[in-house]
Order: C-alpha cells, then sequence, then structure tokens
C-alpha cells in the first residue's frame, strides 16, 4: 500500500473496474443522458466499459460533459494568459474559488485544449460523502482534503496531503490546482490564506523555503462569473457572519451547492492565467530572512495577480455603483444590464433585509473595490 493511497485519485490500473461498478448507477446515467442526449444508453456504456485510463475518462466524457454545461447555463467562457505555459511541464495552480466543481473543470477543459498538462485536483471529501460522488472524483484525478479532524489529525493530514502535491509536481510532472483558500469566497473578496501555502511548504526538501516554491512553479488563476449562480445560497453564512452566530450547514447544502454552481445561470465566463512566479523570490528573500513573513509576502504577489487580473463584468460595476448610490461606472454597461440585475436583486433578497440586500451587492461590488486599488487596473 502507498501511503497516499487514502486521498489519492485512481491509478489507471483500476479506472475501468471503478467505471464498471458504477456504470449502472442512476447518476452516472443522468450524467450520460445529459452529456450525450442524442446516444442510446448502450453505446455510451460500451464506450464507458472500453475506457482504462482517467485520461480518455476526462476527454472522452467529462470534456463533453462541460461543454454542455456551457452551452446550456452560460453564454460563453474566454480565456487569457494559457499561452504562456509550456507543454509537458508541470505547474502549481492557485486560484481564487468561486464554484465548487466548476473552477477546477473549466481549467482543465482549458488545458486540455492548449495541449497542456492537466490537472490532479483538491477537493475536499466532505463533498464526496455519496459513494458514487467519490468514484466519479477520484476518475477526474481528484484527490482529497480531509475536513473535520482535531489539531493533531490536521498537521498529519496537512503533511501528507503536502508530500502528495510534491510527489504530483516533481516526479510524476502532473500539474495541481488548489484553491487560494479553504471554501468558495463568499463575500467577493478573493484572498489567499497564508496557512494553504505553509500546507504546501511542508513537503519540501529544500533547505531554502523560497527556493522550493520556485521549484514547484506556482501560477496564479482568475475565474469570473458573471453571474454567480449560487449568490442567494451563500446568503445565509453571510448573514450569520454579519450577526456574530456560528453557522451550520444544513444536511445537504454542499450537495444542492454542487448542481446549482453547475447547473445555474452564469452568463459569461473568463480564466486568466497569471505569470509563473519567478523573480519575485529573489526579492522576497532579500527583503525577509523570517520564513513567516517570507510566506506572507509570497501570499500578497499571489492576491496581486489575481486581483489585478480579475475580469470585472457589468454586474460588477453595476452592484458597486448601486451600493455606493453613484453613476460612477456607468458608462461600463446598459440600461437593460442594470434593469436585469435589479429583477435578479428583488427575485433572490428580501429587499426589506438591509444586511441581506447590502451583503448580496457586495459580493459583486467587492472585486470592484479591490481592483481600484492597482493603478490603470480597470
Amino acid at each position: 500500500m502507498s501511503k497516499f493511497d487514502e486521498i489519492r485519485p485512481f491509478h489507471d490500473t483500476e479506472v475501468n473496474e471503478a467505471i464498471r461498478t458504477s456504470i449502472k448507477h442512476p447518476m452516472m446515467k443522468a450524467l450520460m443522458n445529459f452529456s450525450f442526449p442524442d446516444l442510446d444508453d448502450e453505446v455510451w456504456k460500451k464506450q464507458l466499459e472500453d475506457t482504462h485510463s482517467i485520461r480518455d475518462f476526462q476527454c472522452d466524457f467529462i470534456y463533453q460533459s462541460v461543454q454542455k454545461v456551457l452551452k446550456k447555463s452560460s453564454e460563453g467562457l474566454s480565456t487569457s494568459g494559457f499561452e504562456k505555459l509550456k507543454k509537458d511541464t508541470a505547474y502549481l495552480f492557485i486560484s481564487n474559488h468561486r464554484d465548487i466543481l466548476l473552477d477546477t473543470t473549466l481549467l482543465n477543459a482549458c488545458l486540455y485544449e492548449y495541449g497542456l498538462v492537466m490537472t490532479a485536483s483538491a477537493i475536499g471529501d466532505n463533498l464526496v460523502k455519496k459513494a458514487f460522488l467519490k468514484i466519479l472524483a477520484k476518475l477526474n484525478r481528484n484527490f482529497l482534503v480531509q475536513r473535520g479532524l482535531s489539531p493533531r489529525e490536521m498537521l498529519q493530514s496537512s503533511k501528507l496531503l503536502s508530500e502528495y502535491i510534491a510527489q504530483l509536481l516533481l516526479h510524476e510532472n502532473r500539474s495541481v490546482w488548489i484553491a487560494q483558500r479553504e471554501g468558495r469566497t463568499k463575500d467577493g473578496n478573493d484572498a489567499t490564506n497564508p496557512g494553504v501555502l505553509k500546507m504546501l511548504a511542508m513537503g519540501s526538501e529544500e533547505k531554502d523555503l523560497m527556493d522550493y516554491f520556485k521549484k514547484i512553479r506556482i501560477v496564479p488563476v482568475a475565474i469570473s462569473y458573471e453571474y454567480d449562480p449560487t449568490d442567494a445560497l451563500k446568503m445565509p453564512q453571510l448573514l450569520a457572519e454579519a450577526n456574530k452566530e456560528i453557522y451550520t450547514k444544513e444536511e445537504n447544502e454542499d450537495f444542492i451547492n454542487l448542481m446549482s454552481g453547475v447547473m445555474g445561470q452564469k452568463k459569461r465566463i473568463h480564466i486568466h492565467i497569471g505569470d509563473v512566479i519567478e523573480q519575485e523570490f529573489d526579492g522576497i528573500k532579500a527583503e525577509f530572512d523570517n520564513s513567516n513573513k517570507q510566506i506572507l509576502a509570497l501570499a500578497q504577489v499571489i492576491d496581486d495577480s489575481i486581483l489585478s487580473n480579475y475580469k470585472l463584468w457589468p454586474t460588477n460595476f453595476i452592484a458597486y455603483d448601486i451600493l455606493n448610490n453613484t453613476n460612477r461606472f456607468s458608462h461600463l454597461y446598459t440600461e437593460n444590464e442594470k434593469s436585469l440585475f435589479e429583477r435578479r436583486l428583488e427575485i433572490r433578497i428580501d429587499q426589506e433585509n438591509p444586511v441581506a440586500l447590502q451583503s448580496f451587492l457586495a459580493m459583486y461590488a467587492n472585486p470592484v473595490v479591490n481592483k481600484l486599488k492597482y493603478t490603470n487596473a480597470i
């Protein structure tokens, strides 16, 4: 047994058996009927039975599912920055996190189209409690981040996770996707948690921490959705936090968020690939000799890339103007776009609740606030 067996995705030698054990599951049928509406069930079943690798499963099935999702729930996906990446090269993509499944799935679809190394991707084990979802995640090259552990267990889990990520990047030439923080950004303020970088640092065998981070080729990723399909679903937690209450999830909340994120309307989507972080490490090392301060400085470099390259949509500018009672950005949206956004507000938010209204608007407006910190970013 490998020490990574508890968290790793399937090996290719395990793929066919995993597919065959789940081929009759109603959720597999639903996924395949959605992805291939014109195919008889026996056709996709035969194709699945002939699948023996994660790459084939991703390219022949999941990629097609992604195209259907984009067609049914968006007005298209645009990209920038992918041309900077080298083929046959593994990168650590550190991304802002807006949607449970789509952030990483859309990135992989783009990497596939550009002929680049697709990622192994982190996913919280709380999201794959159902047996079929766990199989599907492992077939899609997801590795598990264990949640709800004691402090001692968390330390052991983080060390295992960091060693696995290092193994993928440095020894298997496999790119990795990880979110900049645990959980999705719910208030529109994308920020890298230094704890994520500290976890990654545990896998280092280098004497100098910044040399290790340089070696694993960190690439910041900014993904933005014109409409967040789970915006209203994020309200209960934001309201609890505003009232200084402890928020407790409902039983099937993660699954509802997962499905709403995939199928809910998003309008336009953009993924920007930042520059590989390289020369910044020399400046960090020269300025700080303390590893904690170095990690905070690296987190800021990642944030600067994500926030300055985040694609703003009319919805962001409309929310900013409504929230601040101004017309500052009215030249960047139409009256029709504003009417549609206000209609969404009426439908999804209790207008009599000022905290809910402000939280909803801030979710869309904060990316504008953050981008204004960068000269000529807007």
